[in-house]
């Protein structure tokens, strides 16, 4: 098979991100399917972040993870009628495409570490102690960044900007998936989680599916939250981005000949 020609691959991003990965695997030629299992939410209550906004010049840096906490901050920042950041204020990325989220609304971020993690974001901030540093994620984020931020004397704000929920599975992928599918792919532990929790709920064995797809997952914080789950896991990317994703699932397939 060339590249990934008649592969049968499920994708759990959520619907409104789902479509660049579909499309990129469909022109390699994949079979993708669609199965959004999380869905970004705004959160119930923003009087935390809204507050956090306000008082910018409180703090050193400002983390931004993902692209969805760019879009979550900016339109909270949009509702309080705040255009400007303070000056002193400097911006962290995780991955380019946070970044390119950022550059759209008009500012550059200071530091985009090489490794797609939140912890790799540590040595760009520098000495630590007495550091102020505001993060704006995922309800549902790992501590791990915040807790070294302090571990390392400085002070870290965690700050819930929006919520990541459970998505009603779609019927019509569902029965795809009982044919038989290659790949399930996994961008986030959630999406791990929620889709063992949906297969569960459908009557099927999460980790014994027909097809007996293979497992591949953006970066290696899903990939351990997979294994966690009985997952093998046989592709991860050295770029954890989507595109680094198929390009590994590519270099599998070309090794097996399978």
């Amino acid at each position: 098979m060339a590249d990934l020609s008649g592969r049968r691959v499920v994708v759990t991003r959520p619907q409104k991100q789902c479509q660049q990965f579909t499309d990129i695997l469909a022109s390699k030629g994949a079979i993708p399917f669609c199965f959004p299992v999380i869905e970004i939410s705004p959160m119930e209550d923003n009087h935390e972040l809204d507050e956090a906004l306000q008082n910018l010049s409180r703090y050193h840096w400002f983390v931004l993870t993902s692209v969805n906490g760019v879009a979550a901050v900016w339109d909270r920042l949009a509702a309080l009628g705040i255009q400007d950041l303070p000056e002193h204020l400097k911006l962290a990325c995780i991955g380019p495409k946070t970044a390119t989220a950022l550059a759209e609304k008009g500012f550059r971020a200071d530091f985009v570490p090489d490794e797609f993690i939140a912890e790799a974001i540590l040595p760009g901030l520098g000495e630590l102690n007495g550091l102020k540093v505001l993060l704006a994620r995922a309800d549902l984020a790992r501590p791990d960044l915040p807790q070294a931020i302090q571990a390392g004397g400085g002070i870290a704000h965690d700050i819930s900007a929006y919520r990541t929920l459970p998505s009603q599975p779609d019927s019509q992928v569902l029965a795809e998936i009982a044919k038989g599918t290659h790949i399930l792919t996994f961008t986030s532990p959630s999406t791990v989680e929620n889709f063992f929790q949906i297969m569960l709920e459908q009557g099927l064995d999460p980790l014994h599916l027909p097809g007996n797809p293979i497992t591949a997952c953006i970066g290696p914080i899903t990939a351990n939250a997979a294994r966690a789950k009985g997952y093998q896991v046989e592709v991860v990317p050295e770029d954890y981005t989507t595109e680094g994703l198929l390009q590994a699932l590519i270099q599998y397939y070309a090794e097996h000949k399978i």
